[in-house]
């Protein structure tokens, strides 16, 4: 009798160790803003309310930056995320009043996003316009056409007017969940390093979280499977390429670029219904305030990946919520910067990379004497906290980044040949 045993392929394995290493740099960061809460004595920068903050601020950006992703990897850049967000704001407001069901109102956002979707996609790949010029395009038609309609169809509501309509019903929220939750609680409020930082996540995770967060996370899970796991996912993103090679395969490249701007376009509505029903108290025009921008700037991050996608957008989140506590969670901010930025100075030093240690050792050597030569920060500069932490991460996201190869570039049937 013969046993065969297999090995992991070496794809496997570079996988594995692609987990290991998210894993590890997600507890590396943990336990650096434990550290630097515990030297602070700012225990709101690991509050169970801060945290819960840092999520609501980080779904809507974590949409955008999925729509993001659908539409590069089929090598369509999407530039009119703004303006599909800002369209599934009125959308989630006007299904959900009509219906009293905001999960009607949250299907309606996702269906004025894809109209969003559609216009761009019949503009990029049907006619050939520039991507950019396109999605600049979709931005102000977004804007346009959301402060027509709710001054149409919003002026003449209860809790209604020309540029709001609030008093709307929210998602379902989860208030605890027994045994888990209490606990949670009970560990973060003993401030212990590590430990408590921990517990916060879990006890946000588990306390007063919308139902509607966790389909959230649970569609960056969806997305990443069915585009690396799936032929679907595979055909796709060949789209995004080497559409000619895609093409002499039988691969429908028009269809599967359709496919992805709507579902793209989808993506960023529901980021829009997110700031309407769950993130604010109700629709005001332009609300986004650049989150579809910031969305865009978490993909880049991330490498077009989702595991990327969620950090960044997570960076991002949480630096918008600490700006909402006070001015002093901001101050420790600093301090928490300068860290990182020295550590990546030191392993860009242990890598012969001199000239990238030293455009990291220059900012974070000021970062570290403005922290330690004041006792708080302007409070005009914490309401810039996230895009000021937007132009940091793509600086620092430069590096080793890896774009769809066909991505934005101009496609016609039959150019295989």
């Amino acid at each position: 009798m013969t046993t065969t045993t297999t090995t992991p392929g070496p794809v496997t394995r570079v996988r594995n160790a692609a987990r290991a290493n998210w894993l590890f740099i997600a507890l590396g960061a943990v336990a650096v803003v434990s550290l630097v809460r515990i030297v602070t004595d700012t225990n709101d920068l690991t509050s169970v309310g801060t945290i819960r903050a840092a999520i609501i601020a980080t779904c809507p950006i974590l949409m955008a930056g999925l729509g993001g992703l659908w539409a590069e990897r089929a090598g369509v850049v999407n530039i009119g995320l703004e303006g599909q967000m800002v369209l599934g704001t009125w959308g989630a407001a006007f299904f959900t009043y009509h219906s009293g069901s905001p999960w009607v109102g949250i299907l309606g956002a996702a269906l004025l996003g894809m109209i969003g979707g559609l216009l761009h996609a019949i503009a990029t790949v049907t006619f050939g316009v520039d991507h950019i010029v396109s999605g600049v395009a979709i931005n102000l038609i977004g804007v346009g056409a959301t402060t027509y309609l709710a001054e149409a169809t919003f002026t003449d509501l209860e809790g209604g007017g020309p540029r709001q309509l609030i008093g709307l019903p929210t998602p379902t929220t989860i208030d605890r969940i027994p045994g888990i939750s209490g606990s949670a609680a009970d560990l973060a409020d003993k401030h212990w390093f590590f430990i408590s930082d921990v517990a916060s996540f879990v006890a946000a995770l588990t306390t007063k979280i919308s139902l509607l967060s966790l389909v959230i996370f649970a569609l960056v899970v969806a997305s990443g499977w069915i585009l690396w796991k799936t032929s679907f996912g595979l055909r796709l993103r060949s789209c995004g390429e080497n559409p000619q090679a895609a093409e002499t395969l039988g691969v429908n490249v028009y269809l599967y670029k359709y496919v992805a701007v709507l579902i793209s376009g989808a993506m960023a509505g529901i980021g829009g219904g997110f700031l309407a029903l769950v993130a604010s108290s109700g629709f005001s025009t332009n609300q986004t305030n650049g989150r579809g921008y910031i969305g865009l700037a978490a993909m880049i991050f991330g490498n077009w990946r989702p595991g990327g996608l969620l950090a960044g957008a997570l960076t991002f989140g949480y630096t918008d919520s600490l700006r909402l506590r006070d001015t002093h969670a901001v101050h420790s901010l600093l301090l928490l910067v300068a860290v990182a930025l020295i550590a990546i100075t030191v392993l860009r030093v242990v890598r012969r990379q001199i000239a990238g240690a030293v455009a990291m050792a220059v900012p974070g050597a000021a970062l570290l004497v403005w922290f330690l030569s004041t006792d708080s920060v302007p409070r005009d500069f914490t309401s810039m906290t996230p895009y000021v932490t937007t132009l940091f991460v793509l600086a620092l996201g430069t590096q080793r980044l890896r774009m769809p190869a066909a991505d934005g570039r101009p496609y016609r049937k039959g150019s295989a040949g």
